[in-house]
């Protein structure tokens, strides 16, 4: 099978991205471009922890949802929620109501904040697991990667839950770390420009 499908334009694009309308838009102007705003890191490592066992179109037809009930993933204003925001965020229904994946997006931001303290910004951390793109296995061949791996693991020893290999390869992909348009996809010429042009975090 064809790694490719044909866009409305008549280039060639991830097969993914026709799996449902409101992926075209996230694919050619999101995913794979890299991120150092620390809110979007964030944001985005949560949506991927309430996706664990679901699938993205769920998650990304609610975003905006998540966005509001979150505070735009500003976790500063996250950890100071308390039991009544719990009680408030397992009533809405227009994000997924799980408590542990809800209890989680508190417990990271306390994480988040303690990094940004010791590390300046949440990306500047994130941004040290870049892959070399020389190492990587040939695009959407594989789940995860050596660099995710890692980022897991020390994320979780740092006390961040609901971010195993998987769910963090999925977030270096659409965060940029990796660019993992296929070979024939014209987003990603656009995608290696993007990247040759950002400025990696130091602080």
């Amino acid at each position: 099978m064809s790694k490719t499908i044909v866009g409305p334009d008549g280039k060639s694009r991830c097969r993914w991205c026709g799996a449902a309308p409101e992926f075209l838009d996230y694919h050619d102007t999101e995913w794979g471009f890299p991120v150092s705003n620390d809110h979007r890191l964030f944001e985005k490592l949560s949506l991927e922890g309430f996706q664990s066992g679901l699938s993205w179109r769920t998650i990304l037809a609610k975003r905006e949802n998540f966005r509001a009930a979150f505070h735009d993933f500003d976790f500063d204003r996250i950890t100071r929620f308390t039991a009544r925001d719990l009680n408030r965020l397992l009533k809405d229904e227009g994000i997924v109501r799980h408590r542990g994946k809800i209890e989680a997006v508190v417990n990271n931001a306390r994480q988040a904040q303690e990094l940004v303290k010791r590390e300046g910004s949440l990306a500047a951390f994130i941004w040290r697991y870049e892959p070399d793109p020389a190492q990587l296995a040939k695009p959407q061949t594989v789940s995860t990667a050596a660099e995710a791996i890692a980022l897991s693991k020390d994320l979780k020893k740092l006390g961040w839950k609901f971010v195993g290999p998987t769910t963090v390869y999925a977030f270096m992909q659409a965060m940029g770390l990796i660019n993992d348009h296929v070979e024939d996809c014209v987003i990603r010429a656009k995608v290696v420009r993007a990247r040759k042009n950002f400025r990696r975090p130091r602080h």
